[in-house]
């Protein structure tokens, strides 16, 4: 089985790009942090920080796009896909990406706002009477 599941820090804000058809692929910098702890000897061991490159696809990438910016939390769940290429000097690179199958923004809702678009105030509303049969008193 093919699965990895990951919840980091989204390390810079999502590069998206569309193909023809309207097909929108993003791509993610993800950090993953392994805490650091002391041995019984008092050894410290620090924290370990993973980046990992994730890849989103239509509707994702496009959510990715709209609400996901670099400093917030998100779960992710894919599978592990490694390429190769070869660079400018003729090197072999090899690239290994998660490619997202489900995703979930941890992050409060604040901070998925896009930041265009500021939040309206609510219109206030009046607060409920109780009802004339009501001998509780309260307003529900």
């Amino acid at each position: 089985m093919n699965k990895a599941i990951l919840i980091g820090n989204v390390g810079a804000d999502p590069e998206v790009r569309y193909f023809e058809g309207g097909r929108a692929v993003a791509q993610v910098r993800l950090a993953t942090t392994e805490r650091g702890y002391t041995l019984q000897n008092g050894t410290q061991v620090p924290d370990r920080t993973e980046w990992h490159r994730v890849v989103m696809r239509n509707a994702l990438a496009e959510i990715v796009e709209k609400y996901v910016h670099k400093g917030d939390k998100l779960y992710v769940e894919g599978k592990i896909f490694t390429r190769t290429y070869d660079d400018q000097t003729g090197v072999k690179r090899y690239v290994t990406e998660i490619y997202v199958d489900n995703m979930e923004m941890l992050s409060p809702k604040a901070q998925n706002a896009p930041a265009a678009a500021p939040a309206a105030p609510a219109p206030a509303q009046p607060s409920a009477a109780p009802q004339a049969d009501d001998n509780s008193g309260l307003p529900f």
